[in-house]
């Protein structure tokens, strides 16, 4: 069992984030999923689109920030926490600072790019003007298990 720390169930809302997630595959994206929870509820998720609409920023996290933004009339997603199947990259992290999103949670750590703790942390990087709270490891096996699968259905 994970503890809480946020104001909702990290599993409950990593689950539907997996579910999300399996359907990058169909259009040739890699099964990455991300979600902006606000006062308990999830309201926006996304997976990966960068193979679909041929963008690099089609990232599922960047696209959920998007989405969360136009939802609450950003441009700040104050009491926002990111929720991703995997963890966020550089490009991900740098955005989620800019939004002065609260917390991020993740699934698998990833040792090549990961931004929150695995290569880099700037969640709690003291020299940056934001810090978020971080919970990591939740539903990992479900998720490096999702990864591992699309990665070998590659291979042969």
């Amino acid at each position: 069992m994970v503890p809480e720390v946020f104001d909702f169930s990290a599993e409950e809302v990593m689950d539907e984030l997996l579910a999300e997630a399996a359907r990058a595959p169909m259009h040739g994206d890699i099964p990455i999923a991300a979600g902006c929870v606000f006062e308990g509820k999830l309201i926006a998720k996304r997976h990966n689109e960068k193979q679909i609409k041929k963008d690099s920023f089609g990232h599922a996290e960047i696209l959920a920030l998007k989405d969360a933004v136009e939802i609450l009339g950003g441009p700040y997603l104050t009491g926002v926490t990111l929720v991703a199947t995997l963890e966020p990259c550089l490009m991900c992290a740098g955005s989620m600072l800019a939004h002065r999103i609260e917390g991020v949670v993740f699934a698998a750590f990833d040792s090549k790019g990961g931004a929150v703790g695995s290569l880099y942390n700037l969640a709690s990087d003291p020299r940056l003007n934001h810090q978020m709270r971080r919970l990591a490891g939740v539903r990992e096996k479900e998720s490096s298990l999702l990864l591992m699968d699309f990665f070998e259905s590659l291979r042969f």
